[in-house]
């Protein structure tokens, strides 16, 4: 049941051209939940993917699924380091920076608004949302966006495309590791 949600939630990232995607999840058994992020790792992680619980609840988790090198390159970059900095980060680490993440998910009821980072969003729409507080945006579709408008929705079209392609194929019979684009 996992596998099928992180192919329907995650396909750009399984493809490799977009850094993280993350969903929520009601696990059937929540004892058995952990076994199967375990399992997904021991399948993915040689192909560079990762899959972590940012929040858990009593019924649902929320799944995030990322590839480690290109998280640890979008979050080194000059603007992203500064956001973390003020959003209280202590590290760029990709790691450091997840278990970061965990805790302000925990300690929040709402999403913390830098999470755009985590999942491969342009900084200048990750910090227009941010200082627009999610208003005067130029276009909404997988996120909103602040930035450069017409490439984009050009980014969306191929997400969405890549999103449709796995479906079928997963739904054909090919596995998570067969549509897992090695790093």
């Amino acid at each position: 049941m996992l596998e099928a949600e992180i192919i329907a939630h995650c396909a750009p990232t399984l493809a490799g051209i977009k850094t993280a995607n993350m969903f929520t999840y009601t696990p059937e058994n929540r004892d058995g939940f952990y076994k199967e992020i375990e399992e997904e790792n021991n399948k993915l992680n040689s192909r560079g993917v990762f899959v972590e619980v940012l929040r858990m609840s009593e019924y649902k988790a929320l799944v995030y699924v990322y590839r480690k090198k290109k998280l640890q390159q979008d979050l080194s970059c000059e603007g992203a380091c500064t956001l973390l900095n003020n959003c209280g980060y202590e590290c760029q680490e990709a790691d450091c920076c997840i278990r970061k993440l965990q805790e302000r998910f925990f300690e929040n009821d709402c999403f913390p608004h830098e999470v755009g980072l985590f999942l491969g969003y342009p900084l200048d729409d990750v910090t227009g949302f941010i200082e627009q507080k999610g208003k005067n945006y130029k276009c909404c579709g997988i996120w909103k966006v602040y930035g450069d408008e017409q490439q984009t929705r050009i980014l969306f079209r191929k997400l969405k495309k890549c999103s449709e392609i796995y479906r079928r194929l997963f739904a054909d019979g090919r596995s998570i590791l067969q549509l897992t684009v090695a790093a």
